[in-house]
């Protein structure tokens, strides 16, 4: 079976490209289960407590994260040095996630067979 691996890169409720990396995401869980995610850079802020899509015209989709336990979707990753960076830690996310320091972030990519970014 083929792994996919989503990336998220971009920060949320600035443009459309997190919901749809989301929505494909799960869709994608329904016919595989080689599914790995990773929040690296800006993306990291996808994941955040308290956040709000109000001040913006898009829909909030963050609440959709909490899905993916239900959607058997285990292999969820952030960049420690994206945390690092921004002043995060795990404890700041709305959902569980592994933190992957950048040389595990390379072998993951290498050991999936598709790679999406959002």
């Amino acid at each position: 079976m083929s792994q996919l691996t989503y990336i998220f890169t971009s920060s949320p409720h600035g443009r459309a490209s997190g919901r749809e990396g989301v929505d494909a995401l799960l869709a994608a869980s329904a016919y595989t289960e080689e599914i790995c995610v990773v929040f690296l850079g800006e993306g990291v802020y996808q994941l955040l407590s308290g956040q709000s899509a109000q001040s913006t015209k898009l829909k909030d989709y963050a609440p959709m994260f909490k899905l993916f336990e239900l959607y058997d979707i285990e292999q969820v990753y952030v960049c420690q040095d994206s945390l690092d960076e921004r002043g995060l830690s795990c404890s700041d996310m709305m959902i569980d996630v592994e933190p992957v320091e950048s040389e595990q972030i390379k072998t993951l990519l290498a050991s999936s067979n598709k790679v999406l970014t959002f």
